[in-house]
C-alpha cells in the first residue's frame, strides 16, 4: 500500500460501511421498497436475503477480502444486487462498461486484476475473445435476467485462487478516462459512497416519502450512488433500462418519481421532443440535480417541467465539490457551478499554483471529504494530482467573493461527448496502430446535441492525404478497439503536424483560426466530406 493511501486510511473518520447500512436497513424498515424495475419490486428484506446469498455463493467460489470482482452487466436488478453483493463479500467491484471493445476490455481487466467476471449471458462472447490477454481471469460466471428477479450464478470456468491485494476499505476501482493513455482506475471507498450520497441527499432535502429514478447505466458511477442515497434516505430507487427521451417523462408520472440526477445531453434531449403537458407536468418531481445543465436553456426546462433543476459539480476522483442550492432562484440560467458543499475547500490558482483574485480564471483546486485514494497501480499519477493536500481537477473557473464558481475551460485533453469523458490520448493511440498511420491528434469539436465530438486530425505514414486508406477503414479499425462512443465522428488528412519544442503535436496551433472544426473534415453521421 502506497504511502498517501496509508496516510488516507489513518486520516478517514469512523463512518459506517455500505453492508452495515444494509443490515441496519433492513432491521428497522425490511418492508420498504428499494429498488423497482419493469413491474419488479423488492424490498430491503429482499435485497438484503439476496445479497446475503450471493455473497455466500462467492465465498464458496473462493472470492476472498480484496479480490476484484468485474460486472459486465445491464441495467436491471441484477446489477446492484450484484454490486452489494461483491462488496458484502468484502471484495472491489470492477465495473465494466458494456461498449468496451477488445483493447479497452482487455485493458481494464488487466489493469485491475480481476479474476472473476459476473456477466450478462450477452456479453459472454466479448469477453470470451479477450482472455487470453488477460491470464488473470479464472472464471466467468453468467447472470442470467428472470422475470422474477435475479437467477442464480452459473459458472462457465475454473476455480478461483484468491490474490487479495487492495485494502479491504476499497469497494471500487472505478475506470475513468485518463489524459495520458487508456483509463485509469480510481480507488473509491465505503465513505466515498456514503458520503457522496449523503451531500446529495442534503442538497436535495430528501427522505422516506421520496421516489429516486436512475436512467444512467450502473457501470456508470450515478447510479451506484442513487442506490446508496435510497439506502440511506429510506427510498425507492426506479430503475430504467436506459434513457429514452421519449419515454422518460411517462416513467417519471407511472412511478410517482420525486428526484432524479441527469448530466450531459440528456436535458437537450428532453427538450427536443414534442411537448405534451398531460405527461411533463402531471408528476411530483420537486428536485433535479444535473451536472452541465445548459445555461441557455435553464429557465426552458423549468418552466416547461415545472419543477426546480440545480447544478452540482464533481468527478469520479472527487465526488461532489460544489452545489446550488434549491434556493438560489437568481442561479437559472447563469451557468454557474456552486460553491462548496460541505467539508470542502477550494482554491483558484494560476500555473504557478498562486491564489487568483475573484474574477480571474484559474484551475480549480480542492480538499477536504472523501476523495479516491488513488489511481490504481499509478503512483506517479496520484500525486500529479493531489500536491500537498489539494487535489487539482484540471478544470478552468472563475470564481467570485464568495467562492461561487463558473467553468470557462479545462487544462486536461479530454472530450466530452454526450455526458462521457474521452481521453485524447487513448483514441489516438489505437488509430496510430493502423500500419497506414504516421501520427495522430484529436481533439474536441463543439455539438449542440452531445456538447463535443471526436474529431482526428491522420497524419498517414506516406505523409500525404492522397487516399491509401479511407476514413471509412480508419473508423471501421477504431471501432473494432474502442468503446462506440470513443470512435471519432471527423476524420481530416493531414500532410504533417505542428510541433512543440519538445516534439509533441501543438493541437492549439493545429486548430488556430478554423472557425468551423468541421470544415474539411469526413463526417461519419452522414458518410460524407465536408
Amino acid at each position: 500500500m502506497s504511502p498517501m493511501v496509508e496516510e488516507r486510511n489513518r486520516a478517514t473518520r469512523p463512518m459506517p460501511t455500505i453492508p452495515e447500512l444494509l443490515r441496519e436497513r433492513s432491521r428497522t424498515a425490511p418492508e420498504r421498497e428499494l429498488l423497482r424495475f419493469e413491474g419488479v419490486s423488492l424490498t430491503v428484506g429482499d435485497v438484503r436475503e439476496k445479497v446475503d446469498r450471493w455473497a455466500r455463493e462467492l465465498d464458496a467460489l473462493g472470492i476472498r477480502s480484496g479480490d476484484r470482482v468485474a460486472l459486465m452487466l445491464p441495467n436491471g436488478l441484477e446489477y446492484p444486487l450484484a454490486w452489494l453483493a461483491v462488496v458484502s463479500a468484502d471484495a472491489v467491484v470492477v465495473p465494466l462498461n458494456p461498449g468496451y471493445g477488445e483493447s479497452d476490455l482487455a485493458h481494464v481487466l488487466r489493469d485491475s486484476g480481476a479474476r472473476l467476471v459476473l456477466a450478462d449471458p450477452a456479453y459472454l462472447d466479448l469477453l470470451k475473445r479477450v482472455l487470453l490477454a488477460c491470464p488473470e481471469v479464472d472464471r466467468i460466471c453468467a447472470l442470467e435476467p428472470n422475470a422474477e428477479g435475479p437467477a442464480p450464478l452459473h459458472s462457465v470456468s475454473a476455480e478461483i485462487p484468491s490474490t487479495a491485494t487492495p485494502p479491504a476499505e476499497v469497494v471500487t476501482i472505478q475506470y475513468t478516462s485518463g489524459t495520458t493513455g487508456f483509463p485509469k482506475g480510481c480507488l473509491l471507498t465505503h465513505g466515498y459512497w456514503i458520503e457522496l450520497a449523503e451531500a446529495s441527499r442534503e442538497i436535495c432535502g430528501l427522505g422516506p416519502d421520496d421516489v429516486a429514478l436512475t436512467a444512467q447505466p450502473f457501470y456508470y458511477m450515478d447510479a451506484v450512488w442513487n442506490t446508496v442515497l435510497c439506502l440511506i434516505a429510506g427510498m425507492p430507487l426506479v430503475i430504467l433500462p436506459r434513457f429514452s427521451a421519449s419515454r422518460f417523462w411517462k416513467s417519471v408520472q407511472e412511478n410517482g418519481v420525486t428526484f432524479f440526477y441527469c448530466i450531459g445531453t440528456m436535458p437537450l434531449f428532453l427538450l427536443k421532443q414534442p411537448e405534451a403537458p398531460s405527461v411533463e407536468r402531471a408528476h411530483r418531481v420537486r428536485r433535479v440535480l444535473c451536472s452541465g445543465i445548459p445555461a441557455e436553456h435553464h429557465a426552458r426546462l423549468e418552466e416547461r417541467y415545472g419543477c426546480p433543476w440545480r447544478e452540482v459539480y464533481g468527478s469520479t476522483e472527487l465526488g461532489c465539490v460544489l452545489s446550488v442550492p434549491f434556493s438560489e432562484t437568481a442561479s437559472v440560467g447563469s451557468g454557474v457551478m456552486g460553491r462548496p458543499v460541505p467539508g470542502r475547500q477550494i482554491r483558484v490558482v494560476d500555473e504557478a499554483g498562486d491564489e487568483v483574485p475573484a474574477g480571474v480564471p484559474g484551475e480549480l483546486l480542492t480538499r477536504g471529504g472523501e476523495t479516491m485514494l488513488a489511481y490504481h497501480g499509478l503512483p506517479e499519477e496520484t500525486a500529479g494530482w493531489k500536491k500537498d493536500g489539494w487535489a487539482h481537477t484540471g478544470d478552468l473557473v472563475i470564481a467570485d467573493e464568495e467562492s461561487c464558481c463558473r467553468i470557462v475551460g479545462r487544462l486536461k485533453d479530454m472530450i466530452r461527448r454526450g455526458g462521457e469523458n474521452i481521453a485524447a490520448a487513448e483514441v489516438e493511440a489505437v488509430l496510430s496502430d493502423h500500419p497506414a498511420v504516421r501520427a495522430v491528434a484529436c481533439v474536441a469539436v463543439p455539438d449542440e446535441e452531445r456538447g463535443e465530438e471526436v474529431k482526428a486530425y491522420v497524419q498517414l505514414q506516406s505523409g500525404a492525404s492522397a487516399d491509401p486508406v479511407s476514413p471509412e477503414e480508419l473508423l471501421a479499425y477504431a471501432g473494432r478497439k474502442l468503446a462506440a462512443f470513443k470512435v471519432p465522428r471527423y476524420i481530416q488528412f493531414v500532410d504533417e503536424f505542428p510541433l512543440t519544442p519538445s516534439q509533441r503535436i501543438a493541437k492549439p496551433q493545429l486548430i488556430a483560426g478554423q472557425p468551423d472544426l468541421r470544415a474539411g473534415s469526413y463526417d461519419a453521421s452522414i458518410r460524407s466530406w465536408l
